[in-house]
């Protein structure tokens, strides 16, 4: 009798206990849209973020003054991208991914209108040197011809150095910018570039397969921390494009499924 009471309990458990169906949410962790507010978090409140950036833009302190003792046919230029490399845009990110959302164009346009992005660290001192060394500050985003007026409120804000018309070169038909730094070369040695993406730095960037990008990143590897210097952003950019191929339009399941095909487990 004593064996049969523990079985009859168990067996009354069992047929007690529910089986809750397995959804996508229960199954598996998804990285669309959760991700970006991981890294927005410790873009926003880890000192080794400020670090990172502290790290680069002193480098490049270093850098400028070596470029500087040496005379060239042209004067000194620095070619610099916006968002996550001087700018931060977290807050964004943040209220996206909070929202269940990803990037669209409507809530970014939101999101600049309010010129409201704080700086990323140690850029300001940076281009504020460069400025004071009399070499030229441009500023080439993708950002939108729709976008100006705000953008330089924004740069103007915490007084960026030739945060204006001429040194603002925002993206026009195409998202690629080499067409655009060679229109500061024509006028300009162009010094050294900053970014968080690498289509900031070379046009051997842009749009390439996930593979051939990196082996490109490899094969430029005298070229960072010298003329090129890069920003942290594990929030966005083309690296998380290049996992799809460059198509935006897919569905965030979809967009998911991929991303997690490109980890690497044991």
């Amino acid at each position: 009798m004593k064996w049969i009471l523990p079985g009859a309990l168990l067996m009354a458990l069992l047929a007690c206990k529910t089986t809750r169906p397995v959804t996508e949410k229960t199954a598996a962790t998804t990285l669309v849209p959760g991700g970006p507010a991981w890294a927005a978090l410790w873009q926003q409140q880890s000192g080794e973020y400020k670090a990172l950036c502290l790290q680069a833009y002193q480098l490049a302190t270093l850098r400028l003054d070596q470029y500087l003792a040496t005379k060239g046919n042209k004067p000194l230029a620095v070619v610099t991208d916006i968002d996550e490399t001087v700018l931060d845009n977290s807050p964004y990110s943040v209220h996206q991914a909070l929202a269940g959302k990803g990037y669209d164009d409507k809530s970014w346009m939101e999101w600049t209108a309010k010129a409201a992005a704080d700086t990323v660290p140690g850029a300001p001192a940076f281009f504020k040197y460069a400025a004071s060394k009399g070499v030229k500050v441009f500023y080439i985003t993708n950002r939108a011809e729709s976008e100006r007026a705000v953008t330089l409120r924004n740069l103007q804000q915490y007084q960026f150095p030739d945060a204006d018309d001429q040194h603002l070169m925002l993206k026009t038909t195409a998202s690629g910018k080499e067409p655009r730094r060679q229109h500061v070369l024509q006028q300009y040695d162009i010094v050294m570039l900053f970014g968080d993406n690498l289509s900031d730095f070379s046009a051997i960037f842009d749009k390439k397969p996930f593979d051939e990008r990196n082996a490109a990143a490899l094969q430029s590897a005298a070229s960072f921390g010298s003329r090129f210097i890069v920003l942290p952003n594990p929030m966005y950019g083309d690296w998380e494009g290049a996992l799809y191929n460059y198509q935006y339009k897919l569905s965030t399941p979809q967009k998911d499924s991929v991303m997690k095909s490109r980890l690497r487990n044991y």
